[in-house]
């Protein structure tokens, strides 16, 4: 810190470029493309679709808006962005605005200059302050955006024809950086005409002053494509001055959700926890055929969310298992696959001539689910051995508190290795093998080769 300028005469001396914000994120995005540096960390599932949509923008310096239902990574994916800024910059200090040593826009900053010359002092500003970002509410104001007169100011003994008077809101305290608006429709129009000449002529004008700050900033905004036409909408010359609207979605691919799941996931703290893929694969696809169904209202979506919170409450119903039963690891299985219901219940919207049926439909679905995973994973194996066992008599009771020693000890010594093998499990555990077991019999029932006298989720 002690060997960086701290003065403007300083700053020259050291041959500091100052950089328009579009130019700085275009040259160093430029920077990262040609080092194949990983661009957007954590963001998964946009290789080929947003990211280069996103990577073309910013390369035309163009404000952007993105368009996608609920819980698609469009706030994550604009956070992100930061990461393009250069770690640190300089501003004059003191000022409100970030204002550049090179090119001040303020008045406070230009009375400063004036004053001292090259000697006034600088900071260096880190990159995670360049960003500011605001959630469009009905009751946001163009003060809080643009600014205000200060009262206090003027109280002070300001004239109001002072300029300094002013106290700047959130788009001029982003200058030199990055502003986000999350939902933009939600914006009364009136709002939304202070952000036309930000867009257009990069300025701003402030309770009839006659100052306008040329800013120096990068604007996104986020909009879920309902909003259009319920909430609010995007009132026209706003919309057109964005020069990319892009469309995002949901994890095209099984895989690309599960990964997610992994990322996000949280699972509780003190019990060691084992999750078969397979079980990832019923969850990841519960969601898929959640999002499918023509009972679900898909203007709302269905969000990536419910997938990381049905993994967390399969994997807290587990080790409830495990803490009352005294197990040593907890290993998911399907008789906790009921919890799901109740995880799903509050993050769907269903058309309104389902009302009263939403228990059942994601019943069925989940049915579906587990079938389709079973299918997918265990179709042509060969079950002669334990559909014997069920023609001799044999009967399993299992449940969401069966520990996985119990259920074990029903299948009267039936050998499972093929099956664990096929499933791709270590089979080192009671648990792997309750999991193995609880899936065929499951499979097996959906497909109609075995009856079960009680179903939390009927097929």
């Amino acid at each position: 810190m002690d060997s960086k300028p701290a003065t403007i005469a300083e700053l020259k001396s050291s041959g500091w470029r100052d950089r328009p914000i579009k130019d700085e994120l275009r040259e160093n995005l430029i920077e990262r493309m040609r080092t194949s540096e990983d661009l957007f960390p954590g963001i998964i599932g946009y290789d080929d679709t947003v990211i280069p949509a996103l990577e073309r923008s910013i390369l035309a310096g163009h404000d952007i808006i993105l368009l996608g239902e609920r819980g698609q990574g469009k706030t994550r994916l604009i956070r992100r962005l930061v990461e393009l800024l250069d770690p640190e910059t300089p501003v004059i200090l003191g000022c409100e605005i970030n204002d550049s040593p090179y090119r001040p826009v303020c008045r406070h900053c230009h009375e400063r200059i004036a004053e001292r010359g090259d000697d006034v002092e600088i900071v260096w500003l880190p990159a995670d302050r360049r960003f500011a970002e605001k959630l469009a509410t009905p009751d946001t104001a163009v003060a809080d955006l643009i600014g205000d007169v200060d009262p206090i100011r003027v109280a002070e003994g300001r004239y109001l024809s002072d300029e300094l008077v002013i106290h700047y809101g959130l788009v001029p305290r982003t200058h030199r950086g990055i502003f986000s608006i999350n939902e933009l429709p939600d914006l009364p129009p009136r709002i939304q005409v202070s952000l036309l000449n930000v867009l257009e002529e990069r300025d701003v004008q402030i309770r009839g002053f006659t100052v306008r700050l040329p800013l120096d900033l990068l604007l996104v905004a986020t909009a879920n494509p309902e909003d259009y036409t319920n909430r609010g909408r995007i009132i026209t010359p706003l919309k057109d001055r964005f020069g990319s609207e892009i469309r995002t979605h949901y994890p095209l691919d099984r895989d690309d959700e599960i990964s997610i799941m992994h990322q996000e996931a949280r699972p509780p703290a003190g019990v060691a926890v084992s999750v078969p893929e397979f079980i990832e694969d019923i969850v990841a696809e519960y969601t898929h055929q959640v999002r499918a169904s023509g009972h679900v209202n898909h203007r709302s979506g269905v969000s990536v969310r419910l997938s990381i919170a049905n993994l967390e409450t399969l994997i807290a119903s587990s080790v409830r298992r495990a803490i009352r039963s005294g197990e040593p690891e907890a290993v998911p299985r399907v008789c906790d696959l009921g919890s799901l219901i109740q995880s799903t219940m509050g993050r769907v919207e269903f058309e309104g001539f389902e009302e009263g049926r939403e228990e059942e439909i994601l019943t069925r679905l989940l049915a579906q689910a587990v079938l389709a995973i079973f299918r997918e994973r265990l179709m042509g194996f060969d079950f002669s051995d334990l559909l014997n066992r069920f023609d001799t008599g044999m009967e399993i009771q299992s449940g969401d508190l069966v520990a996985a020693d119990e259920l074990i000890a029903q299948t009267d010594d039936l050998d499972v290795s093929d099956l664990l093998m096929r499933l791709g499990l270590r089979g080192e555990s009671p648990g792997d093998a309750a999991a193995a077991v609880e899936f065929a019999l499951e499979g097996l029932h959906l497909t109609r080769r075995l009856n079960k006298s009680s179903n939390r989720y009927a097929s």
